[in-house]
């Protein structure tokens, strides 16, 4: 977004229960203002000389209409598809949809389907970043495995030394590494550039590969940043817990550290999980954006914890059905069948190797924008939730007097 006013950070954060924007003459219950303005008894005006005063009983509103402010909202469900409320009858109308998804809070179904509609609607965007990432990160993925890890027999030879041995295993882990390495790096430029995608997304208008990247490249290296704290973080924290009992030759002690490493890493990832959203649309600092996640985050941590290891779940399931059929037919045609894999052979031949790769980019091409859609989705949902965001959003979309008594 180009500093729009719907990703801005805001000020004091109102409660859930209030709704910013609500129209200054709505009456509220037991708010004196409202009720001194009310005429005093006996002060009701009559009808003028030759009008016909309404029947008694209760007064109904002509078809299409309703009461009060609202009226020609309510009632009216041809325009909205059925929604519920048939003609002169009562009903909520829907909320405004620019684009994937309601301008209101959100349920699981509408996040996950506005991750996966984002998909299907701008593909022409997504597709590209996905792919081009998860081909590099496989291509170097698969010569790693081919040239590092065949050098490491699956049973240690008798005429190798240990030093040998060690070597060997410091260059398979040193490639591991390398990889591993470009592939955050890869992430990273996916997740900056899907984030901005999918805020425009948000609000019905599209956004080119080239758009996206002039709006993610300023903050990227705080994007780096984040994402490298984070990663250091979770790793001096289960090495501080556990490695105690790895110093003090106690299994039973690194368990116990192993024990209480587990909640408290998965506590700390759903706290700072909308950080990157916050960091990348509200254009700000990595401090600011670990505090905005935590408050974000704040009394619904459950809440986000289910969608997200649902969303993790999901994207695990679809990729090993697409990974596991390739890299098993690649293991039985190109390495040698069941005598291949016992010792060790058919994983590093060149036809399992790029059979998997080749599962493995279409995965990823499929998984990493629904993981980083349901992630901004999240953001946006409780910042709906929280500040109100739907009303900006709804002003960013070009839809006039939305949340007034007229809209």
């Amino acid at each position: 977004m180009n500093d729009s006013p719907g990703w801005a950070t805001p000020g004091p954060s109102p409660s859930d229960d209030e709704r910013p924007g609500a129209p200054a003459d709505r009456p509220v219950s037991g708010d004196p203002k409202w009720s001194s303005e009310q005429p005093p008894p006996g002060q009701w005006t009559s009808p003028s000389p030759g009008q016909t005063p309404p029947p008694p009983g209760p007064q109904q509103p002509p078809q299409g209409q309703g009461w009060g402010p609202y009226a020609g909202q309510y009632g009216q469900n041809a325009q909205y598809g059925g929604y519920p409320g048939g003609p002169g009858q009562w009903g909520q109308p829907p909320a405004a949809k620019p684009g994937v998804i309601p301008l209101r809070p959100l349920g699981l179904g509408e996040i996950l389907d506005g991750a996966v509609a984002t998909m299907r609607s701008h593909w022409r965007s997504i597709l590209p970043i996905t792919l081009v990432v998860a081909t590099v990160v496989q291509v170097l993925s698969v010569l790693t495995q081919k040239y590092a890890m065949a050098d490491l027999a699956v049973s240690p030879d008798a005429g190798a030394t240990l030093d040998e041995a060690v070597n060997d295993l410091v260059v398979a882990l040193g490639a591991l590494v390398a990889v591993g390495f470009i592939a955050a790096l890869g992430g990273i430029f996916a997740t900056a550039m899907l984030t901005m995608i999918y805020s425009r997304a948000v609000l019905g208008t599209t956004s080119t590969v080239s758009a996206a990247w002039r709006e993610a490249r300023p903050q990227l290296l705080r994007l780096l940043g984040l994402t490298f704290l984070l990663g250091i973080g979770a790793v001096l924290l289960v090495t501080a817990l556990i490695m105690p009992g790895i110093l003090a030759e106690s299994p039973g002690l690194a368990l116990v550290g192993g024990l209480v490493a587990a909640p408290l890493f998965t506590w700390l990832w759903i706290k700072f999980s909308l950080a990157s959203p916050a960091l990348m649309l509200e254009k700000s600092t990595v401090f600011k954006a670990l505090g905005r996640s935590s408050k974000l985050v704040q009394g619904t941590w459950w809440r986000i914890f289910g969608i997200t290891v649902l969303t993790q779940i999901i994207t695990g399931i679809v990729s090993a059905i697409i990974v596991w059929p390739l890299t098993i037919v690649g293991m039985a045609a190109f390495g040698g069948g069941l005598s291949g894999m016992e010792d060790g052979t058919a994983s590093t031949a060149w036809g399992a190797l790029i059979l998997s790769g080749i599962g493995s980019i279409i995965a990823q091409t499929i998984v990493m924008p629904i993981l980083s859609g349901v992630t901004v989705l999240l953001y946006v949902d409780q910042r709906i939730r929280r500040e109100g965001l739907d009303l900006e959003l709804a002003r960013a979309a070009g839809i006039e007097n939305y949340g007034t008594a007229g809209g």
